[in-house]
């Protein structure tokens, strides 16, 4: 199960009570609420995978309550969903005037918060739809191309999608989460955790457009640290070496989102650390994540294992003068010879592994 980096940078106030928010009362869901948080300060999307019950549809509920007034809308797809579901009713009286409109108040052209479970079930007909109303935040209705107020949608899968002509929507998620249930070390804790009254958040809490605005103007002039530059070219050289294309839109998502985030913590630049979000940017599928997990560990949090052969060595000579010593005759035995010959010998065998 991927966790947050101890380290990783946290959002400061006033976005700190708002990942309380998401979290409270969750175990294990430390990443899905930040990503699900950022993605709503960037005006992005975010993707889900995993099973049933592992509190997807949850994580989108709380994050319209802690946006005022903002509306809801959430459907479980199949392939027998029709647009209706989705879009809103034909309006009778356009048909009338010759009009081909739908009724969208209370549908998903109308939310600012939207979940859609098992999302890559739904028909052409739906996609291609979605493809635009995602992107664009446009909606085609009738002859009008209208704006929609979409902040964040959550969609939720429990795989990947297998048919090629899925990609370009599921391209369209910027952030892609893998979700697992809680792990046998948390287990006892999910037994005797008690559901969360879905009251609503405290004042604090609430993302306030004001301030989310002024937000998104800071992060406009938020640049990359030197060091976080020379992590993104290695990312580009590990995308290439490991055969994972990552299109040039995604790269400049990717810097977007990174500089939202220095800025929720009141960074003047992208630090490394900021790089957190890498495995769920660039991975193309879920078990791509725990790869570029592996690269921002070692990296930034010099998690890679250290090379033990100058120590195994040291360990070998001293094994061997220490059997010298107890071999040789009492009376030949020098303390401090016996610690010169330790110590050249392993100097040696130390010096014989640089040149090497």
């Amino acid at each position: 199960m991927t966790a947050m980096p101890q380290n990783a940078p946290a959002p400061t106030r006033p976005w700190a009570p708002a990942l309380a928010e998401l979290e409270r009362g969750l175990l294990q869901r430390d990443v899905a609420a930040r990503a699900l948080l950022l993605a709503a300060l960037a005006g992005e999307h975010v993707l889900l995978l995993g099973p049933p019950g592992t509190a997807k549809s949850e994580l989108a509920r709380r994050l319209q309550r802690l946006l005022p007034g903002a509306h809801y809308f959430e459907r479980l797809l199949t392939r027998f969903t029709v647009p209706e579901e989705l879009f809103g009713p034909l309006s009778l009286r356009a048909l009338e005037d010759d009009r081909y409109e739908r009724l969208t108040e209370g549908y998903l052209p109308s939310a600012e918060v939207a979940f859609l479970d098992e999302v890559f079930k739904a028909n052409s007909a739906i996609l291609n739809t979605l493809l635009g109303l995602l992107h664009e935040r446009q909606f085609d209705n009738g002859s009008q191309r209208l704006p929609v107020p979409l902040v964040c949608l959550v969609g939720a899968s429990n795989e990947q999608p297998q048919d090629d002509s899925l990609l370009a929507f599921y391209d369209r998620f910027l952030l892609r989460v893998p979700v697992q249930p809680v792990d046998d070390a948390h287990f006892a804790a999910l037994l005797q955790t008690r559901a969360v009254n879905p009251a609503a958040p405290a004042a604090e809490a609430l993302i306030d457009p004001h301030r989310l605005a002024g937000l998104r103007e800071q992060a406009l002039h938020i640049g990359l640290s030197e060091t976080a530059l020379d992590l993104l070219h290695q990312a580009r050289r590990q995308a290439a070496q490991t055969g994972q294309p990552v299109s040039d839109r995604r790269w400049r998502q990717l810097v977007d989102l990174l500089q939202l985030q220095a800025a929720s913590r009141g960074a003047a630049e992208v630090g490394a650390w900021d790089l957190w979000l890498l495995p769920f940017v660039l991975a193309a599928e879920p078990g791509q994540v725990p790869g570029w997990t592996d690269f921002f560990m070692h990296r930034v949090a010099q998690t890679a294992p250290l090379p033990l052969d100058g120590l195994e060595r040291a360990v070998t000579a001293f094994e061997q003068q220490l059997d010298i010593e107890r071999r040789a005759p009492a009376d030949a035995q020098d303390d401090s010879a016996g610690k010169v010959a330790l110590g050249v010998c392993a100097a040696e065998r130390f010096v014989g592994r640089l040149d090497a």
